[in-house]
């Protein structure tokens, strides 16, 4: 077999360590970038915040200080082993040179996201505390064993979702304890006197029904309430008011208490009960914007923009070392320690002073796109604008300007958005012009919201009376508009 040899061209996409970094950082969010900088703080001795009085210049020397004498090489031992050629005029200069713009250069990657971690809030689990309430009901170790795996069965949201067979399955393969399903569902029976009301149900249905039973032992007068879900559910779900009216002959009066009784239920009762939750709602701006006598003024978040700078100790070993022997394995090795420790250190400021210029350049062109809303807060007032627009005027590519709109906020004085809030496609009204569907959402929404909840809107009505204030929309539109706003139908928006 012969050996040929060939000559190949390849266009190849690479991302340095220092892309990689940017990349992270520009994704995260203000509230943990502290953490994140400290973070790298902890990791990197050579980086130091400027107002970091705790810096003790001695105790870094005293780090990589020899204890003794220069070793002696043993026979055979070349003494340089290349290190005599390490360059440190990069590293002794006054002040901090910042490493080429290239490296850090924030264009051409991938759409590689980034998971970051939230803070969490730990209390007792809803299956805690359902477990807490079994001693309550003086079970023996068999019963203990059929009660743990009933609960076990309950989803999240606190409904027994399994058929009573397949539990009884469990227990005879899994923990050799034969059951029935009379025993099954007796347990059952005694778990839903658990709170919170509702749990263990196996529908909706049920679960209301325990809640209003649960309320009629407290004194409650919940009859007909009763009567309607367990007789009426599927007119109750669809909102066929009359029909119940005409089922149970009552008032209009007591038709609505009924209702309101219903309505005050809780359809999900292990929903907000002590499970861990993301704290997701504390959000940090990442910008202010404030109007200054009729001019936007527009301030980047002190918090990302912390004073870093390389430490001082560090620099002082290198010229240590230049006005040394050089001769010392130990202080060499050492040296090369420090040089890739103040590397790193120079990288990530660098990468820091990257992440404001672009979290400024982009926050800018967004301000200067939507200048109208954010001197009158008016969502009517937002023009039409995609990622590429911003691409185009930043000179960002498209993902960094999504990955910067989807994780970053700005608070005005009309309060706190995030940036993906200000993007919208465009829709042509009757005279031609461009305007943004984020202006057509909010007219819908103000038309819903204005409409007789005894004769709701439909969406040929909406449609109609958008079309009648120059929008050329159709009804499918309005629909899939209604539905982006977390809107029901019109059957399902009436009340009483």
């Amino acid at each position: 077999m012969s050996l040929n040899q060939s000559l190949q061209q390849k266009l190849l996409q690479k991302l340095s360590p220092q892309q990689i970094q940017l990349m992270k950082l520009l994704q995260v969010p203000t509230a943990i970038l502290d953490e994140r900088i400290k973070e790298e703080l902890e990791e990197n001795p050579a980086l130091e915040l400027t107002d970091d009085d705790s810096y003790d210049d001695g105790e870094l020397r005293d780090e990589f200080a020899s204890t003794g004498e220069d070793e002696e090489y043993s026979e055979g031992e070349s003494a340089d082993d290349g290190y005599d050629n390490i360059d440190i005029s990069d590293y002794v200069q006054d002040g901090d040179d910042d490493i080429a713009d290239y490296k850090t250069r924030d264009e051409n990657y991938g759409d590689q996201e980034e998971k970051t971690t939230l803070p969490y809030k730990v209390e007792t689990s809803f299956y805690e505390l359902l477990e807490s309430q079994l001693g309550m009901l003086n079970l023996d170790d068999r019963e203990q064993k059929i009660a743990e795996q009933i609960i076990g069965s309950i989803d999240e949201d606190g409904y027994l979702r399994r058929e009573t067979s397949a539990i009884v399955d469990d227990l005879a393969f899994r923990q050799n304890v034969m059951t029935s399903d009379e025993e099954v569902e007796s347990l059952i029976k005694r778990i839903q006197n658990f709170d919170p009301p509702g749990v263990a149900a196996r529908d909706l249905q049920e679960c209301l029904v325990l809640q209003l039973l649960r309320q009629k032992l407290e004194g409650k007068e919940v009859e007909v309430a009763i009567m309607a879900l367990t007789r009426y559910f599927d007119e109750f779900t669809k909102k066929h008011y009359e029909k119940i009216q005409r089922g149970l002959n009552i008032s209009d009066e007591q038709l609505k208490e009924v209702m309101i009784q219903i309505t005050k239920l809780n359809p999900k009762p292990g929903g907000n009960t002590g499970e861990i939750n993301k704290a997701e709602s504390y959000v940090v701006p990442d910008f202010f914007i404030y109007n200054n006598g009729g001019k936007l003024e527009l301030t980047l978040n002190s918090k990302n923009a912390p004073e870093l700078r390389i430490s001082e100790g560090y620099r002082d070993m290198l010229k240590e070392y230049d006005r040394g022997a050089k001769n010392d394995r130990r202080q060499k090795e050492a040296v090369l320690f420090i040089k890739q420790k103040i590397d790193s250190a120079k990288w990530f400021i660098d990468a820091i002073k990257q992440r404001q210029h672009t979290l400024l350049s982009t926050m800018t062109a967004i301000m200067n796109h939507q200048n109208d809303f954010f001197f009158t807060g008016d969502e009517t007032s937002l023009r039409p604008m995609i990622l590429k627009d911003i691409a185009e005027k930043t000179g960002l590519d498209i993902s960094t300007v999504s990955r910067v709109a989807n994780s970053k906020f700005v608070q005005t004085e009309f309060g706190t958005y995030r940036l993906k809030f200000f993007f919208s496609e465009s829709l042509t009204t009757d005279t031609g012009e461009e305007v943004s569907t984020r202006e057509v959402k909010k007219i819908l929404s103000d038309l819903i919201e204005g409409e007789s909840k005894k004769k709701p809107l439909s969406d040929e009505r909406l449609t109609e009376l958008l079309q009648e204030k120059g929008y050329n929309i159709a009804r499918r539109t309005v629909a899939k508009y209604r539905e982006q706003l977390n809107i029901p139908v019109a059957r399902l928006r009436k009340e009483l």
